[in-house]
């Protein structure tokens, strides 16, 4: 019994829950018709969001006004300096993927360099770069026609027993993640920094080199994020991260890590990013009207994150 309590009482364990219903839902619904596909189709498409959430959980964790507005803008460009150096050939996948890299390495030192220099909330700093970046991402890559080298594009899509390679890929990710969030100097820095940033720097922790690490690991994720992006649907755009925006935040969010900082949790943001999924999925699946689409899925969000404690968490 304590088991469950215990169980129970984690607060990521209700996106999985959440997710299973979600899920049970659709495939009544279906009569059981497609009930795998679904769940293949919902990994192939958590993955992104996993990958922006990880990039959003460190830098809320940092406390309270930390948030990379920056990421919509950072995966549209990131995706379009791939394909451009990519250029639809297979051997310039890897140099592709480091040029996305270094795309949103870059955006996310300029992302601190905004907070740091002109001493403005990073909410505002993040949400001005994010226009610098939409202007230089419509100079780069207005009418960008390329599509993906074929084993990239076979890659991002590419299954091994119905599971999506990315998946895998990204829940070792994800597995890393955990480790050097809660076994690292620079992880346990970071949640030093957003349980109190006074008595984290009193204590002899680089309070702006832990910061400044942390925009750029949202940079340089979001950057690989647009790339693979790309590769998975074929193409780059400049709008192709828009949905990553409030996306990368709700997963952090209900997947229990707190919006006041100091307090992470890695194993909630694949919950969370199912769950996000497969909601989506299954209101198509019924064929309700985009503007329900939006009503249902904040309610339903609204209603995990009270579920989860997230009242509590905000506290």
């Amino acid at each position: 019994m304590r088991f469950w309590l215990n169980i129970f009482a984690r607060p990521w364990i209700w996106s999985y829950l959440g997710a299973l219903l979600v899920w049970l839902a659709a495939i009544t619904f279906t009569h059981g018709y497609g009930a795998g596909g679904m769940i293949t189709a919902g990994l192939a498409l958590a993955v992104f969001s996993v990958i922006t959430g990880v990039a959003q959980m460190f830098v809320i964790t940092l406390g309270p006004g930390n948030v990379d507005l920056s990421l919509p803008a950072n995966i549209g460009l990131a995706s379009a300096v791939a394909m451009k150096v990519m250029d639809g050939s297979d051997k310039m996948i890897a140099a592709g993927l480091v040029a996305a890299l270094f795309s949103g390495v870059g955006i996310g030192i300029g992302n601190y360099l905004l907070i740091w220099l002109l001493r403005i909330p990073p909410i505002i700093a993040t949400l001005s770069a994010s226009f610098i970046i939409q202007s230089a991402g419509i100079s780069y890559g207005r009418g960008l026609q390329i599509k993906p080298p074929p084993g990239f594009a076979e890659f991002t899509s590419a299954q091994l027993a119905g599971i999506p390679l990315l998946a895998i890929g990204t829940a070792i990710f994800t597995a890393g993640i955990g480790i050097l969030l809660h076994r690292t100097i620079y992880g346990r820095s970071v949640l030093a920094i957003g349980q109190n940033t006074r008595a984290a720097w009193l204590a002899g922790i680089p309070v702006e080199r832990v910061r400044c690490a942390t925009y750029v690991l949202s940079g340089a994720l979001g950057g690989v994020c647009g790339a693979l992006l790309a590769g998975y649907f074929r193409g780059s755009s400049l709008e192709i991260g828009d949905e990553y925006l409030l996306a990368s935040i709700a997963v952090v969010v209900i997947g229990g890590t707190s919006v006041s900082g100091g307090r992470a949790n890695v194993p909630g943001l694949w919950g969370a990013a199912l769950f996000l999924v497969l909601l989506l999925t299954m209101l198509n699946t019924f064929g309700v009207s985009a503007g329900i689409r939006f009503v249902v899925t904040g309610l339903v969000i609204i209603g995990v994150i009270i579920a989860a404690g997230g009242q509590k968490a905000a506290r």
